[in-house]
């Protein structure tokens, strides 16, 4: 295999592994200045201009915090819980098409890890594995509130992934493909998704909310009934990973749909600029523009998390079970329905 294609992955799996830590961890910044002007206050303003140093403050407390595992948990499943909830939610990056290819000193460079033609399935499968994280940190903690939350969790998450997965299959009827790169070629300019797709943009989008634990689908770590949900017993840097791992799932979650439904990096005069920029800047301002859309959902994330209070968790299931999954059953149909006409006249 050629050493230079091995540098070059290498090169960009840092440059993303590296931008999806920052963005979590600076998430967490904006979680808080979000969180303040929706209730008309400042916010973390102490620690650097603006409380800009804010996270890496935190950073250093837990770095800083003893580490405590209980003496009657399973020791090595405690660890491992954190590592692979982290794990999970940074491999989704790895098929997300950041940009088109990029000139750079006379070599294109594609800016996606592994464009595979199973592109979708492989970021529900890692989904999938995700549960995993959190269900073996419940049950290792040998804490019967950090179980319940983790059973919770493990529910809510296989309920949501039957609709998201619905969701998708109606536009994958439209663009016949499993590729990312492939679904975002398709959306060239201002052909996006969305437009056809709307209702399953809206199933996909609450299915998001649920499968990252955020409010108002934030059961499994809601504190008035289970203490601190699955991550109870948890301290130090462990704690820090599964927050890291779910602000890494809400980054992940935005440029999925930024992907399937916004167009990606596709935006309106983009044959334009590239005939005016050249074939390096133009594919970097499309980043620049997939990074906008991705930054607008997850404002949208913080911005439901503090307007709409939590479920009930039976009013969870039902949404998930009895509302959801019914609409994306008829959005399949009636998706099917349109192209059968379409392609017969």
């Amino acid at each position: 295999m050629d050493t230079g294609f091995i540098i070059e992955k290498f090169i960009l799996v840092a440059v993303i592994f590296g931008i999806s830590l920052v963005i979590a961890m600076y998430s967490t910044y904006a979680e808080r200045k979000v969180a303040a002007y929706l209730q008309d206050r400042l916010g973390p303003d102490r620690a650097g201009p603006f409380g800009i140093l804010q996270p890496l403050a935190d950073g250093l407390k837990m770095f800083m915090k003893e580490e405590i595992i209980p003496t009657t948990s399973s020791k090595w499943l405690f660890i491992a819980g954190p590592g692979l909830a982290l794990l999970c939610a940074c491999i989704g990056t790895a098929v997300i098409p950041w940009g088109s290819p990029v000139l750079i000193a006379g070599k294109v460079i594609p800016l996606q890890v592994s464009d595979i033609n199973v592109g979708v399935l492989y970021i529900f499968g890692v989904v999938s594995l995700g549960v995993y994280g959190v269900m073996i940190g419940g049950w290792a903690s040998n804490n019967k509130y950090s179980l319940l939350s983790a059973i919770r969790a493990a529910s809510q998450n296989i309920s949501y992934e039957i609709a998201m997965g619905l969701s998708i299959i109606a536009l994958l009827l439209m663009t016949n493909t499993l590729s990312l790169k492939e679904i975002v070629v398709q959306q060239h300019g201002f052909k996006w998704n969305v437009w056809y797709q709307p209702l399953g943009f809206i199933i996909f989008l609450v299915c998001s909310f649920a499968e990252t634990n955020r409010a108002p689908f934030d059961l499994p770590e809601c504190e008035t009934e289970l203490i601190g949900g699955y991550h109870t017993e948890y301290s130090s840097m462990k704690l820090g990973f599964y927050l890291f791992a779910e602000y890494i799932n809400m980054f992940v979650s935005s440029a999925v749909m930024a992907t399937l439904y916004f167009g990606g990096y596709n935006y309106p005069g983009m044959d334009w600029i590239a005939a005016h920029w050249g074939p390096t800047w133009a594919p970097l301002f499309g980043t620049a523009i997939l990074f906008g859309k991705i930054f607008f959902f997850i404002f949208f994330f913080m911005w439901v998390r503090w307007t709409i209070p939590r479920f009930r968790y039976d009013q969870l299931m039902n949404l998930g079970w009895k509302g959801l999954i019914p609409l994306a059953i008829a959005n399949i149909i009636i998706t099917g329905v349109v192209i059968a006409i379409i392609e017969k006249f």
